[in-house]
């Protein structure tokens, strides 16, 4: 990716941010209110106007069971704290500050062809907001599953998670 590519894309992303934290509670929880179904190609996966789909927990299990990337995005101090989904990969995204992490577009497209699908999850599904659509527009992956309520909901729902190591 250009230097140019990486600051149109860190620019997009920190607006996302912005957007997708002004969609939360002061508790962080995520104001489900105004949602509204765009377009449904499957069951259990919403398209969303930035081209990616919200999936929930149990076309998760469905796509894990199927061989389908899970790929986890929060911090690895989250991990450690609440670990991990079984077989999850983990790629930070956002840093502590909120920047983008350089080494995230490189280690994804490493681990992700552009045709590929993939899911991702973070601690309540805003960060997957941002990051799923700026991969569909900015990297040009067209198959990109974002996890609603993240790991909180998938938690919530007495679901399994792996130690992180």
């Amino acid at each position: 990716m250009s230097k140019f590519n990486y600051i149109i894309f860190c620019g997009f992303l920190f607006g996302m941010l912005t957007v997708c934290h002004a969609n939360t509670n002061s508790n962080g929880v995520e104001n489900t209110a105004k949602k509204e179904v765009v377009n449904s190609k499957e069951a259990g996966a919403v398209l969303q106007p930035g081209g990616y789909r919200n999936i929930d927990n149990e076309k998760v299990k469905a796509l894990i069971k199927q061989g389908v990337l899970l790929i986890d995005i929060r911090l690895k101090e989250e991990w450690l704290q609440t670990g991990v989904i079984e077989g999850s990969k983990t790629i930070t995204f956002f840093d502590r500050t909120g920047n983008i992490n350089p080494n995230f577009v490189p280690e994804f497209t490493s681990l992700v062809k552009p045709d590929q699908p993939v899911m991702l999850i973070c601690r309540t599904g805003n960060r997957t907001k941002a990051a799923s659509q700026a991969i569909v527009e900015h990297l040009g992956y067209k198959n990109v599953m974002s996890v609603t309520n993240g790991i909180v909901g998938w938690m919530a729902e007495k679901r399994p998670v792996a130690s992180y190591n």
